[in-house]
């Protein structure tokens, strides 16, 4: 049984550009939701007071449990944002918050916690037939950066995640389009990480590359002000920039074989599930892109690609949820 005594517990779920607070004052019930831009503020320590005070008239208890989810590996005491500038102690944030215990895991382990408890509304399947039970699930997920873990649900119901920075993997191109792409990122940078095309500026990083190929120079090109991922997925869904539209089209297939090396290499029969603020966006176009045929475009390994269902996390506000499913479980068992 959840301990009543430890609510109201504060959670957050921190990305490079956003970090989204809330107070969960009874089970699966948060309440106090808020986004703040980390470039806001000098240090996590200033957003959450800044945060609490805002919440001030709904607290009628200090919370004294927290548990964040954060986007950077977590590697001990010292953590380091990945891309932001925040830098802090555990230790030291806790006892500057008066927590009795601060829990701090990576963001996806949050996000595969989250999907233990999801519900079919909170999902949009795309292909493949229904996800064995009790196999690993893949989780992974473009924003800022690309985040990549795994979920295993045992037979007893017990959960074990495994964290891991699957982002960072070498980019593999697929084809000579996506040579040309990875040539022009190679020129920029020393390693091409999947992370380098598969996240909001990844976006941004294949249209500058396909904006240079042999054939487009006359196409209508965005001006530089509108280099965005917002204005690159808007102009390529509205039909009005042929390139946009590549770019889309080139991101998902990329996506596609990111997602079939990670099922491959886990063995996920449980499923793929996409998480990340990028793809629901343009779900519908999604559902008809590139991603699910280039996802099973492995010779060999096509038909066992073929069964595995993909789902797209529809739920906005996975990471917070996965944060206090985590921290209910170490309350319960000690552990994550």
């Amino acid at each position: 049984m959840p301990k009543t005594e430890t609510y109201p517990r504060l959670l957050a779920d921190i990305g490079g550009t956003n970090a989204r607070f809330g107070l969960e004052v009874a089970p699966r019930q948060i309440e106090c939701i808020e986004v703040l831009r980390c470039e806001d503020f000098e240090s996590l320590s200033d957003a959450v007071r800044f945060y609490l005070s805002k919440c001030k008239e709904s607290l009628k208890l200090h919370p004294i449990y927290g548990s964040f989810a954060v986007a950077t590996p977590i590697m001990g005491d010292f953590v380091q944002m990945t891309n932001n500038h925040w830098t802090f102690s555990i230790e030291t944030t806790r006892q500057c918050l008066t927590l009795k215990k601060l829990l701090v895991i990576n963001d996806f382990v949050a996000q595969a916690y989250a999907i233990s408890a999801m519900q079919e509304n909170d999902l949009a399947q795309i292909g493949g037939i229904k996800c064995e039970i009790n196999a690993p699930k893949a989780i992974l997920g473009p924003g800022t950066g690309l985040g990549v873990s795994t979920l295993i649900q045992n037979s007893d119901g017990s959960l074990k995640v495994l964290p891991g920075e699957g982002g960072h993997v070498s980019f593999a191109p697929f084809d000579d389009l996506e040579i040309l792409v990875w040539q022009y990122a190679r020129s920029k940078f020393n390693h091409v990480s999947a992370e380098r095309f598969l996240s909001g500026s990844g976006l941004v990083l294949i249209y500058e590359a396909l904006s240079k190929r042999k054939g487009l120079e006359k196409v209508a090109k965005l001006s530089k002000a509108e280099l965005t991922p917002q204005i690159i997925s808007e102009r390529a869904l509205n039909g009005d920039y042929p390139i946009c539209r590549l770019t889309l089209d080139t991101f998902c297939s990329m996506l596609g074989t990111l997602a079939a090396d990670v099922a491959l290499t886990l063995g996920a029969r449980g499923g793929v599930y996409l998480c990340g603020g990028i793809i629901p966006r343009f779900i519908d176009y999604f559902k008809t892109s590139p991603f699910r045929a280039r996802f099973e475009t492995k010779g060999r390994m096509g038909a066992f690609l073929a069964s595995i269902p993909v789902h797209v996390v529809l739920k906005k506000t996975p990471g917070l949820d996965g944060a206090g499913i985590a921290l209910e479980n170490y309350l319960l068992h000690d552990k994550i």
